[in-house]
């Protein structure tokens, strides 16, 4: 008997991979995904619609009807399955939607634990909470490999930037979490992501994308004063999936805890634009900087042992092939491939 997956944000560029790698890995596994397209389409998961193992609908974590819609669902088909895992990828993660405090609040605190809530009540033995490295805030790095999960955090604050708002919001949904797991509802953990990429975000909103888009399209790369400084681990979303489905399988690593996710791999902004660069055959890229970030750490550096230790889980993709795979995906060279 096989699991029931309830994935939310399916179409986002944690979910459509994770539906690829479940379908792939899971002959007795049923998806029930869903996504309102806010950052996304249903492109990402054109390959897998075909699939009588998953469904996919078009609902909006913030409906309260259409989210019955889900629960009646998964009610109706639990007898068949050995477990329920709920998987919650909606984020609203879009750095120009950092400031909108309303939004973020009501998908990614008020809706993800009601979310949890629903989880509870059909039973489901499972819950991953994807949340976000934006909560290491001005803490974002040591000298040690990285922050720890454990580490304390020092957090910019509404007299300093309005964007930590994201962070405190997701922070919450990790108590939500860690009170559910205690209290014997379910087991969970949440994950903290750093800087994932894909290469088929559908939107040049992040940083990859925007770089092969703008070398593109407009033969230079537009980017913040603080680039010139700034250094980052991308993590390609093949390997943020993998770890969740390395949580997903190892019951003793749901502790209701936070596990970072990322890569050693530490790159300049500056350098990343000319990896883009040479993939695309560019020697020597046309680099502005304009406008300013307050409070953006400089480094974004992230202890993953903890995973490693407790999963087993590794890193697959390196960044030199990420990239690779990311130009010839924009560019065109590799239109149909998905994921």
């Amino acid at each position: 008997m096989g699991r029931i997956y309830v994935i939310s944000g399916a179409t986002g560029m944690t979910g459509n991979e994770l539906v690829r790698q479940i379908l792939a890995e899971g002959k007795d596994d049923f998806i029930i995904g869903f996504d309102n397209f806010f950052c996304s389409s249903i492109e990402t998961v054109e390959d897998c619609l075909g699939d009588e193992r998953f469904v996919f609908y078009e609902y909006d974590l913030n409906d309260e009807g259409q989210m019955g819609e889900i629960e009646k669902l998964v009610v109706s088909k639990k007898d068949g399955f050995e477990e329920i895992v709920y998987i919650n990828c909606a984020a609203v993660v879009h750095t120009e939607h950092f400031y909108h405090v309303y939004e973020t609040y009501e998908t990614n605190v008020v809706s993800m634990n009601l979310f949890l809530e629903q989880a509870i009540r059909v039973g489901a033995k499972k819950f991953i909470n994807c949340s976000t490295s934006e909560i290491y805030s001005m803490n974002s790095w040591n000298e040690h490999g990285g922050v720890e999960e454990s580490d304390f955090i020092t957090m910019s604050d509404a007299e300093h930037s309005q964007r930590t708002s994201y962070a405190c919001g997701k922070m919450l949904t990790e108590f939500f979490m860690k009170d559910a797991v205690d209290e014997g509802k379910i087991l969970g953990c949440s994950i903290r992501f750093a800087n994932v990429y894909s290469r088929n975000e559908l939107q040049p909103k992040h940083i990859v994308p925007h770089i092969i888009s703008s070398l593109k399209n407009d033969g230079k790369v537009v980017l913040l004063e603080n680039s010139k400084k700034n250094r980052r681990t991308f993590l390609n979303n093949y390997d943020s999936c993998s770890a969740v489905l390395a949580l997903v399988n190892t019951d003793s690593a749901l502790d209701g805890t936070i596990y970072n996710v990322a890569t050693d791999e530490e790159m300049t902004i500056v350098d990343l634009v000319k990896l883009c660069a040479s993939k695309m055959g560019i020697e020597d890229p046309l680099i502005e900087f304009e406008g300013y970030r307050e409070n953006d750490p400089e480094r974004r550096l992230l202890s993953t042992k903890k995973i490693r230790e407790r999963t087993g889980w590794e890193p697959a993709v390196s960044l030199d092939q990420g990239i690779e795979e990311a130009v010839r995906y924009r560019t065109g060279s590799d239109a149909g491939i998905r994921g």
